[in-house]
């Protein structure tokens, strides 16, 4: 540092994870065959990048004092006379052998590690969800449940017509679960395809004449007469009579007795 200036120069030292990745870098740097290493100027090199390490006070890991120890181990094998053949068939081991292969599978770790980097990273830029239930399930070929029905049925009620209460008292009308299951059956029997809208069977009568043909649409499909179904996710709910279907009065005795 030249006096007076009060200038610092500052050194930076490169740092590596482990002694496999110094390798690695050194290989890469001199541009070394890596099936055919100098192992002498790459021990040379890596040893002088330890001294480095110590001039800067850096504390140098066991693992790379071991990888040292290896080299001057391969260094010293490949400098001793190779003991002559007993046979033709003997084949001289390369005392580098091993450290390649270590050298290589380390290199294929490397490159799926920054693959691995890279969609990381790409997909920390979108933020998943789990899938919300949607509130009306598609219909399963048997038909709706008799929950979903309550439920469409409470729906028909809410956007009917609020009842009025009439001038003259009138005696309290009985409706029977038997004439609203005939009601329902006639009604589909009196259209081309034998189906219905499950809204239209609630268009007009007092709250107790359709609570007692919402029973009857319930009895009706517990009787295997007529199904329930809905072909179109959110779309309406249809009402289908069985096949064959039986004249009505005959369709009712039959399941009574």
């Amino acid at each position: 540092m030249p006096e007076g200036t009060g200038e610092k120069y500052q050194v930076k030292l490169a740092t590596f994870e482990g002694p496999m990745e110094l390798l690695l870098h050194l290989i890469q740097v001199n541009k070394i065959d890596i099936y055919d290493i100098p192992i002498a100027a790459l021990t040379e090199q890596y040893m002088a990048y330890l001294a480095e390490m110590r001039r800067f006070d850096i504390e140098v890991a066991s693992e790379f004092l071991v990888m040292a120890a290896t080299l001057l181990l391969i260094k010293s094998r490949m400098m001793l006379p190779k003991a002559p053949k007993e046979t033709e068939e003997d084949e001289d081991v390369d005392p580098r052998e091993e450290l390649v292969r270590r050298i290589v599978e380390y290199q294929r770790y490397k490159k799926v590690s920054l693959v691995m980097e890279e969609r990381a990273e790409d997909e920390s830029r979108y933020v998943s969800r789990a899938p919300t239930e949607l509130p009306v399930r598609f219909a399963p070929p048997q038909g709706l449940s008799v929950k979903e029905l309550w439920e469409a049925f409470q729906t028909v009620l809410a956007v009917k017509r609020e009842l009025t209460i009439p001038e003259a008292i009138v005696a309290h009308e009985e409706y029977r679960v038997e004439d609203q299951m005939q009601m329902i059956i006639e009604r589909l029997l009196a259209t081309e395809d034998g189906t219905a809208a499950f809204r239209d069977l609630f268009l007009s009568g007092t709250r107790d004449e359709l609570v007692a043909t919402f029973l009857a649409l319930l009895e009706l499909i517990r009787r295997r007469m007529i199904v329930v179904r809905q072909p179109i996710l959110f779309g309406p709910i249809r009402v289908e009579l069985r096949e064959p279907v039986e004249p009505p009065g005959l369709a009712m005795a039959a399941n009574e007795g």
